[in-house]
């Protein structure tokens, strides 16, 4: 009995490869880091912008979650009105950016006419989402700076919303406006909603 040589049965590694590539399909491995992509856009999002003083229940609704403005002099007024003016552009910036990188590589998926109709499908979806996200941060940025903040800029991330305005000091009156309005534009709980002063 003559045994079977292991060098037949191996397959070369770049084989190997590209028989992966074969048996996923090239279209929707580019869809698949597509979709890898968006995760990490949004996972950046998500970091840069939210809080990490969330608390459970409606413990605290009422207290700002972070106040930058207290390390600030007063005798820096003007600087320090200058650095949230540009503060308040630069995360709106930003924020955009994130955004309109994401949709171009959701767009990509849809123009592709090697997309399967169901990655059509979910890219247009996900784009719809966006886009109503988009929707809510503006209707909550008008609403809150008609209360009569100067400068507002709300991230919404799935359910959590990190709201940024500018002012000294938040009254618990205050805070409880925006929490509403958040609640009324997206169902989003005080416990999720991140109140900074800036």
């Amino acid at each position: 009995m003559k045994k079977q040589s292991t060098a037949l049965s191996e397959i070369p590694k770049s084989n190997k490869f590209k028989a992966i590539v074969m048996k996923i399909g090239r279209r929707n491995l580019i869809i698949a880091c597509s979709v890898f992509l968006i995760g990490v856009a949004v996972l950046l999002n998500w970091v840069l912008f939210s809080g990490s003083n969330v608390k459970d229940g409606y413990d605290g609704y009422d207290q700002p979650s972070g106040n930058i403005s207290d390390s600030l002099n007063k005798e820096e007024d003007t600087t320090s009105t200058d650095s949230t003016t540009t503060y308040f552009s630069a995360t709106q910036i930003s924020r955009q950016k994130a955004r309109d990188e994401a949709l171009e590589v959701l767009q990509a998926v849809v123009d592709n006419t090697d997309s399967t109709e169901s990655a059509k499908t979910e890219a247009l979806a996900s784009i719809a989402a966006i886009a109503d996200e988009i929707q809510k941060e503006a209707n909550i940025e008008s609403l809150i700076t008609a209360k009569g903040f100067e400068q507002c800029v709300a991230v919404l991330n799935g359910d959590t919303a990190s709201i940024i305005v500018s002012a000294d000091t938040l009254q618990p009156a205050q805070l409880a406006q925006i929490n509403a309005i958040v609640y009324e534009q997206t169902g989003i709980v005080p416990a999720g909603v991140t109140i900074i002063n800036k």
